[in-house]
């Protein structure tokens, strides 16, 4: 397997709220869910992943509380609003719509 591929801009967001659906996460938990759900293929660096965290903050579609992780260490647990959570249907809705025209066009010989 080649190595893991860097994520488009634009689609972090959209895989940070879907990861945060399941579940209150912090932000390692949530890097390492999207790397294991993708069977590797998906690789978020932390220079990425907590300014979109805090992007997503800021818009109102998640929420930060401070914690303890499995470790017994002090971490910052995010979870998404009820702001966050309509806003990731429509963009969940949106992403479909975009995936499946970019297949036809990629089909049309």
């Amino acid at each position: 397997m080649g190595k893991p591929t860097d994520l488009v801009q634009g689609t972090l967001d959209l895989l940070i709220l879907k990861t945060l659906a399941l579940e209150p996460m912090h932000g390692w938990g949530i890097a390492q869910r999207i790397r294991q759900v993708s069977r590797e293929v998906l690789q978020v660096n932390q220079g990425a992943l907590y300014p979109a965290l805090h992007r997503l903050e800021q818009n109102g579609w998640i929420k930060a509380k401070w914690g303890e992780s499995d470790n017994n260490r002090r971490a910052k647990f995010y979870s998404l609003t009820t702001a966050g959570r309509k806003y990731l249907e429509r963009e969940e809705a949106r992403w479909q719509r975009l995936s499946a025209a970019i297949g036809l066009v990629l089909e049309t010989s």
